[in-house]
């Protein structure tokens, strides 16, 4: 991760007033010179800020590339004071305190020094200036997301410094009130996230055309409509799904999942040129942008020890990088892909150490000499690798000590016959497609359309299921007749008693409540009368067990016969095929029977007569079968029931009345 220095203006003007050595943090004294970093640090710190008055390490160019210095000295000149940037791998707390101000002694001027370490302004303090740095960095922590990255986080630093001292002081007091109830939101988005926009966008594009096209196919069964109409449920099925097409990625826009800048094929090989220049100087190299972790005499043992090595029998070269591995590095922290990238630019075969001083991991990988590969892979200890718990607890992570030991381990290493080599590690992601998130149309959009057009069918099954429970409760409150247009379509083949019995009073009552006079409209009065009949004058009674299913069939049929006369559809005829299909307006020849060739001249409603036309044979799976009275519960055609007035329905209306009539003893 990473951190920042930079100077933009004069360190003072002619008669100013003395400022205080610091103001957010003092100078390290005599007494504890013995905790501040090691001089070569700060002082290797100190002379690149000598050069130039921001320095950006090249450790983390998958981060924060080195071509990001001039936006933090652009930055850096409006806060009114020579202002220093740094960035560096991170350190720990008392590491970045310390440094800065080892650093401004080294350096020897004023001005506000600032360490940035990874996306966040972790350290910054004032010296011989005056400059609200706590306040500023407190601001920054708090306003900001996490994700928000370091040049945003520099920008908000650099603004609250130009605020002065007061008004600094109190946006750090309210954004410490605001962050412990209201953290700030995430600026980008990760690939998860990105994911399920996706399969959100899936979804949305086939359920909801989808469930326009089901719903409207449902809401319009059987009926008729005009050819034109039927186009509307398409053509909004087509828009919506243009529609979500075209609005998707304007409201999922997100097209980077960090604020870090992609880094050039320079930035990522900078790192390991300056070890690989380092190495061929000195087998041993140590990060001067990292605490020492090896004092002098550690130093001049590993060297001698180095020597020996490679002087023994079937021994070599030893190289050894004391640098930190950080995701953010070239490498994105392999250390396997680090030491080979090192091999390739040292040119020399030999065993490849990478030590990280940051962590206090250790790993070994031989590159060409005649050491056996397995053992060193597989053999070394987790104590050299890892370290154990007094190592954890060092600051140097005892690397001298650890350092020292993995050379007598290499020392007792079997040697083989032929040079063996490290198999060639995986390449590192691409540092561009880390930052990118993938396009809105791929990876789970595709199964995203799968699960939208089950929920489409799941939908509309609700809503049918829904329908169904409604009509049926507002059928038994206020009862409606169905629709003549639908009746072909609804009617049952084999109709329950009790669905008989609810149909039948809701075809009484409808049709009585439309007569007023008992003059009026004779003709079509003598089809209720008929109805009435069946049911001893008592629409009632047909909602009460006694009657018969035939009975209640033919109450059914006279009632519809009667209201469709009044509602300008009068028919002499009614379905033969099924009579609670409504009217018929021909009669045709149909086959009434599935075995043999039995057929009958009966009236048809037209879908009768589509299929008596387009499939014979599936007709007398249409026919209405009721139970014989006589022989149990056995279903038959209506027409063959013994002493039922239904027989008179292929005869027409007239003839059914007739019959009701004459069962009564009514002329």
């Amino acid at each position: 991760m990473p951190a920042v220095f930079a100077t933009a203006t004069p360190a003072h003007t002619a008669g100013a007033a003395p400022l205080p050595r610091a103001v957010t943090a003092t100078p390290a004294s005599a007494a504890d010179s013995a905790d501040t970093p090691p001089v070569t640090q700060a002082a290797y710190l100190a002379d690149r800020l000598r050069e130039n008055p921001v320095y950006v390490t090249d450790q983390l160019p998958r981060e924060l590339p080195r071509s990001t210095a001039p936006d933090f000295a652009r930055l850096a000149k409006k806060t009114g004071v020579p202002t220093y940037v740094l960035v560096l791998p991170m350190l720990s707390s008392m590491e970045g305190e310390r440094l800065l101000g080892a650093v401004h002694d080294r350096l020897g001027r004023d001005g506000l020094y600032v360490l940035i370490e990874g996306t966040d302004v972790a350290h910054a303090a004032a010296y011989g200036v005056r400059a609200p740095a706590d306040a500023a960095v407190t601001v920054t922590l708090h306003e900001l997301p996490y994700d928000a990255g370091a040049l945003a986080g520099f920008e908000r630093f650099v603004d609250v410094i130009a605020q002065g001292e007061e008004k600094a002081a109190a946006r750090a007091e309210a954004a410490r009130g605001k962050y412990r109830d209201d953290e700030p939101a995430e600026m980008y988005i990760g690939p998860s996230d990105r994911r399920n926009q996706s399969f959100l966008t899936g979804i949305l594009l086939t359920g909801v055309p989808l469930s326009i096209l089901l719903l409207a196919a449902y809401a319009r069964r059987g009926r008729k409509g005009k050819p034109a109409l039927r186009l509307i449920a398409p053509g909004a099925a087509l828009l919506s799904a243009a529609a979500i097409a075209l609005t998707a990625p304007v409201v999922f826009d997100e097209t980077r999942s960090s604020a870090a800048r992609p880094p050039t094929p320079a930035e990522l090989s900078a790192r390991v040129e300056r070890v690989a220049a380092g190495l061929k100087q000195d087998p041993v190299y140590a990060d001067p942008e990292s605490p020492r972790v090896l004092d002098a005499r550690q130093l001049d043992r590993l060297h001698e020890r180095v020597r020996d090595f490679r002087r023994s029998d079937g021994g070599g070269p030893v190289y050894v990088s004391l640098v930190p591995q950080t995701p953010e590095s070239e490498s994105a922290g392999d250390a396997d892909l680090f030491a080979a990238a090192v091999h390739a630019k040292v040119g020399e075969d030999g065993v490849y150490v990478v030590a990280d001083p940051d962590d206090g991991t250790i790993d070994v990988l031989n590159h060409g000499l005649r050491l056996d590969s397995n053992h060193l892979s597989l053999d070394l200890p987790d104590s050299l690798t890892l370290g154990d718990r007094r190592a954890d607890e060092a600051d140097d992570h005892l690397l001298g000590e650890r350092l020292d030991k993995l050379m007598t381990f290499l020392d007792e290493t079997p040697r083989t016959d032929r040079p063996q080599t490290e198999p060639a590690p995986a390449p590192a992601p691409r540092a561009a497609d880390e930052t990118t998130l993938p396009a809105l149309y791929s990876t789970d959009f595709w199964p995203g359309l799968f699960v939208g057009a089950v929920a489409a069918l799941l939908l509309t099954g609700a809503a049918a299921g829904a329908t169904w429970i409604v009509r049926g409760l507002l059928r038994r409150r206020s009862p409606v007749p169905e629709s003549f247009d639908r009746m072909p379509f609804t009617a049952p083949t084999a109709p329950s008693t009790s669905y008989l019995r609810r149909t039948a009073y809701n075809e009484l009552t409808a049709l009585s409540a439309q007569f007023t006079d008992r003059e009026d409209r004779a003709r079509d009065r003598e089809r209720l009368d008929a109805a009435l009949l069946l049911v001893d004058g008592d629409p009632g009674r047909a909602r009460r067990s006694g009657a018969d299913p035939a009975t209640l069939v033919a109450v059914i049929v006279l009632a519809r016969a009667g209201r469709a006369a009044l509602t300008g559809r009068a028919s002499k005829l009614c379905c033969g095929v099924n009579p609670l299909h409504g009217p018929a307006e021909h009669r045709h020849h149909v086959r009434v029977s599935a075995d043999g060739n039995r057929r009958r001249l009966l009236p048809v409603c037209a879908p009768c007569r589509d299929t008596a036309v387009a499939e014979p044979g599936a007709v007398h799976g249409r026919l209405l079968r009721l139970p014989d009275p006589a022989l149990g519960n056995t279903r038959f055609p209506y027409f063959d029931i013994t002493g039922s007035p239904l027989t008179a329905v292929p005869d027409g209306i007239g003839r059914l009345v007739d019959r009701v009539r004459g069962a009564a003893g009514v002329h």
